[in-house]
């Protein structure tokens, strides 16, 4: 980044605060939600994860770029980036990696991603972490500018992103790990038919089913539940994606019409819309729970896992109805990470089994799902 050490770009929360540094990826402006992840690796995949949709994120690892972008890394099933913009401390001149495809900038521009390097974002994460998360503005422009841009940005509260990620048409994927993973193993054979409803889904969500032995077909987040069960599914999955689950209205109906007629599967906002379809409510955290070093314990267990997580709304604990069991919290706060409905064969989580990038403590959660269609 030499050429722009002496150009200046800023990052101006809404409640006026300025973080100063240099002009990253396209040049321009840009508006979001602030938000933070603590996670050290996978920052190709924090772009492209469709639950990023509408937020400018901070990366806490000090040094992002040294790898480069690849193809196989994407976490959006078109490769496409999704976060609003992006925000860095050291931004690395060199990508060092055999799998290295292109330059961490050179793919920020190709997409037309407005980034910003050198803010010290310690201060920025303890600023976020203190005062919530909110929105704000990145670019070049004045920051007095900036700052207009950024109170005129929606709030994250009440709106409905899932419409910006989600497919226009059915498709099929067959894609599993072992494109990704070189210790994959095999395949399982497909046995089972799960049909998984993107709200923004990731795509190693999708390799983690295959992997599992599903035939998996993906369909949009508006698809009825009437064409749903006329593809005969043994199963359906809820997947991840942005925004506020209560302003998705029209997936918690279809969720609603679903339950207790196939087994189902939900990850993210799949669980925080499983929750509201089942008559309990969500709510706001005050900053989110973003990165790869999330604990969470399984409570009919006691074991702890160590997840993936990427989520700025919880389920009320306190709102769930008699008969819906909470399966697990998270050890931080006591906040609800998954749930069960046994008699109508459904649970989910609100952390990412498929981690990506992340630990692998629970992927045994795509077996539990398999286990359930037999």
């Amino acid at each position: 980044m030499d050429a722009t050490k002496s150009e200046r770009a800023y990052l101006v929360l809404a409640d006026g605060t300025v973080f100063p540094g240099q002009p990253y990826g396209v040049r321009g402006t840009t508006t979001g939600e602030a938000v933070f992840t603590t996670t050290m690796t996978g920052y190709q995949e924090v772009l492209t994860d469709p639950s990023y949709c509408g937020q400018i994120v901070t990366m806490t690892a000090p040094e992002i770029g040294n790898v480069g972008v690849n193809a196989l890394d994407a976490e959006s099933v078109d490769g496409k980036p999704r976060v609003a913009g992006f925000v860095l401390r050291d931004t690395s001149p060199i990508a060092s990696s055999w799998r290295s495809e292109q330059s961490l900038e050179d793919y920020l521009v190709q997409h037309g991603i407005v980034a910003i390097g050198g803010v010290d974002t310690r201060k920025l994460t303890r600023h976020l972490r203190d005062r919530g998360s909110q929105n704000a503005a990145i670019g070049t422009a004045l920051p007095e500018d900036l700052l207009r841009l950024a109170r005129c940005a929606p709030d994250m509260s009440g709106l409905d992103l899932v419409q910006r990620v989600t497919p226009k048409e059915p498709y099929t994927f067959n894609e599993g790990t072992g494109a990704w993973r070189v210790d994959a193993g095999p395949n399982k054979t497909a046995s089972r038919h799960v049909v998984a409803i993107d709200y923004g889904v990731k795509k190693n969500i999708l390799r983690c089913l295959v992997d599992a032995g599903c035939r998996v077909t993906v369909v949009p987040a508006t698809t009825s539940a009437k064409d749903i069960l006329a593809l005969d599914p043994d199963g359906i999955f809820l997947s991840n994606g942005p925004g506020d689950p209560a302003a998705v209205r029209y997936a918690v109906d279809t969720i609603r019409e679903l339950v207790g007629k196939r087994p189902i599967f939900g990850i993210c906002l799949g669980h925080q819309l499983l929750a509201l379809a089942l008559g309990g409510k969500t709510y706001k955290l005050k900053f989110g729970h973003r990165g790869a070093n999330q604990p969470v314990k399984d409570l009919a267990t006691g074991r702890i896992e160590i997840t993936t997580q990427n989520h700025g709304f919880c389920v009320d604990l306190t709102s769930l109805p008699a008969g819906i069991e909470s399966t697990h919290v998270h050890l931080n706060d006591a906040t609800s990470e998954g749930l069960s409905a046994k008699n109508l064969r459904a649970f989910s989580v609100q952390y990412h089994p498929e981690a990506a990038a992340g630990p692998h403590d629970s992927l045994y959660l795509f077996e539990r799902f398999t286990g359930m269609m037999q």
